[in-house]
Parts: C-alpha cells; structure tokens; sequence
C-alpha cells in the first residue's frame, strides 16, 4: 500500500523541468541512406555466412523488385525503428520511388512520424532512472529512446482537430491518413514526414490498428464530444482498409513485400492474395518477392515469428524469391536501403500512384 501511495504522489508531483531537460537533451539523428554507398559492404557480406549472407541476398530481391518494371513494391513496418533513427530512410523510400504502398503500425505513422511532423523530436536515452521517476517527468520510454509526453498529447489534440474538421462519415484508415498528410503540407515542420510525402507522391498508408497509437486517443475525443453535443461523428472502417489493400494487389499483379518486424501489418498485406481469390480473382498470383527483418523467435507459432516459407503454405508467398533476415533492423536496414538508392533501379520505374484508386 505504501508503495502505491508513494507511486500516485511521484505521478501528481510538479515536474521538474531542470531534471526533465537534462534527460531529453540528446535528440536522436536518422541516418541518411544517400550520404554513404553501402555497395561494397553488401556485396562483401553477401559472400559471407549466417546473417551476412542473408542480408546480402534480401539486398537482392529488394533491388529486383525495383528492376521489374511490373513489381509494386509494399513497405510493411512494424515495431519502433522510425523512433530510432530509421524515420528519413523510410521517407527517403518514397521520395525516390522506391515503395508505392505502406502497411504499418499506428505507432510508426502517427506517434513517430507524424509526431516528428509536427516538430517534435526523439531523444536518445543517455541514463535510463527508475520508470515511475520518467512517469513523473511525462517522459515515455522505448527501450533506449525517450518521447515528451507533453509534446505527444499535442498528436492527440491534433487528431483531433482533423477530425473535427472532416465530414462525419466513414473512412478508411488511408483516407484518414491522407488528411494528415495534407495537414502536414499546410502546417508542418519537417520536410521528412513519411505521412507527408506519402501524399504528395501518391503512395497509400494503410494502418489496420491504426487506433492503437495517439490517433485513437483524440478519435475517442471527438466521438464523445460530437456525440454529447447530438452531433453525427467520423468513424473508421477497418473492411474498407481490407478492400482497398486488395484492390491495388489485384491492380498490380506483381507484387513484392518489404517488411521490417511482423505483427498485424504483415499478415494484412500477405491476406490480400488469399482475399482476391474468395473475391473471384483466382488468376492473382501470390506475392512473388518478399524479405522479411525480424528478430522474432519462430519456435512459439506466433504469427510474427512465422517465416516467409510458412506463408507460402497458406498460398500468400513464392517460395522461390524469398530471404528472411533475423536482425535488428535498424542496425541492417540501412545498409540494404543504401545499396539499392546507390544501384538505381528506382530511377527507371514507372510511378504507381496507387492512392489515385482511390480519389
């Protein structure tokens, strides 16, 4: 009892903005996949063994993705690698042609890229106290990387306004996001957005748990104020996301999947084989490139952990273009996005614009 009471006064207690400056001092800076050419090191590691060589080989396939001219290209993220400095090489991805859809978690697009967005920053951990003395500072922890609540309260609120400000209908989490772009266009602070440059280059975000992050917290607001106020609401279809994520795979035909982490985006963007079949469209083919980074443990059967041969076997993916990396990403998706910006595949393909399905 006595610790609890202890815990509720730390959490009600002033902040100390002195200690809290001291623990966000060092911001964290993502990398710039044009500023080194990963080419050798790639190469040289693809004759290697173990994790090298997989590397090497998924580098590969990403690259012959970008060669073929027929291939729409799916970036799928999951966990916290935008957080931890990968934020600049996804947005680099899009503004040079390099993905044409985006699968990720809530937490990526709104409480790591949009939040950055709107100016905020991400800020390495140099000491890492006890949780609750965070807790008392509004400081969030991920892993080694710290978030100003404060600042992230202002996504909330700023979720919010969008709402507010949209025609109280159905919508997809694409054309939610969508308006986050635009948002961003007229009033952000940073050119890197991926949220941003995803809608000036046409390249549909989809989020199938898109609220489970900030942006559930001020949808949630504007519902039960709207509804107090009589007031007809936005919701967010989940079935359209489906639909519309199958429509660009029928659409595209080729498809290749990039993906960092697992989870619910990852299963989302490999179901829409298996959801064009029940549609009627038994003619499209599985997924024929993908390359997985994860660091999950495959002996539990989670879905997250299942490896990309699995999925072949639920008639999702080729078996025969297929690379998983057991990696941190953040420390190997740098060099495989380095080397192929360098090679240059993507200065020679047509530009999708998937998001024009949709207008």
């Amino acid at each position: 009892m006595t610790d609890t009471l202890n815990k509720t006064a730390a959490a009600n207690a002033p902040i100390n903005d002195t200690r809290k400056a001291e623990l966000l001092s060092k911001q964290v800076k993502h990398i710039d996949i044009t500023s080194f050419d990963a080419r050798p090191i790639v190469d040289a590691m693809a004759d290697m063994s173990f994790t090298s060589r997989d590397l090497g080989r998924a580098t590969k396939i990403y690259n012959d993705m970008l060669a073929d001219k027929d291939c729409t290209v799916c970036l799928v993220i999951a966990g916290s690698t935008s957080a931890g400095g990968c934020m600049d090489l996804y947005a680099e991805l899009v503004r040079n042609n390099m993905v044409d859809c985006i699968v990720a978690t809530g937490a990526t697009i709104v409480d790591m890229d949009f939040f950055e967005g709107l100016g905020h920053k991400h800020y390495q951990a140099l000491e890492i106290p006890d949780d609750d003395t965070l807790r008392s500072l509004y400081i969030d922890r991920i892993y080694d990387t710290y978030i100003d609540e404060e600042a992230l309260q202002n996504v909330d609120h700023t979720i919010f306004e969008i709402a507010e400000s949209l025609e109280p209908k159905a919508y997809s989490s694409r054309a939610f996001i969508r308006e986050m772009g635009k948002y961003l266009v007229e009033h952000g602070k940073k050119d890197n957005s991926l949220v941003k440059l995803a809608y000036e280059h046409d390249v549909p975000i989809f989020c199938p748990a898109f609220v489970d992050s900030s942006a559930g917290f001020g949808l949630v607001k504007h519902q039960v104020d709207r509804a107090k106020a009589g007031k007809p609401y936005l919701l967010l279809d989940a079935i359209a996301d489906f639909r519309e994520l199958t429509q660009i795979k029928i659409e595209a035909g080729t498809t290749g999947l990039l993906m960092i982490g697992g989870g619910v985006p990852k299963n989302f963007i490999q179901d829409t084989v298996v959801c064009a079949e029940i549609l009627g469209h038994e003619d499209v083919a599985v997924h024929k490139y993908a390359v997985q980074i994860t660091v999950a443990d495959v002996r539990d059967g989670a879905c997250s952990s299942s490896t990309l041969q699995e999925a072949a076997s639920w008639g999702k993916v080729n078996t025969g273009i297929e690379q998983m990396v057991f990696a941190e990403a953040g420390s190997v998706m740098p060099l495989l996005a380095s080397d192929a910006y360098h090679r240059g595949h993507w200065k020679d393909r047509a530009k999708r614009g998937w998001a024009k399905l949709f207008a």
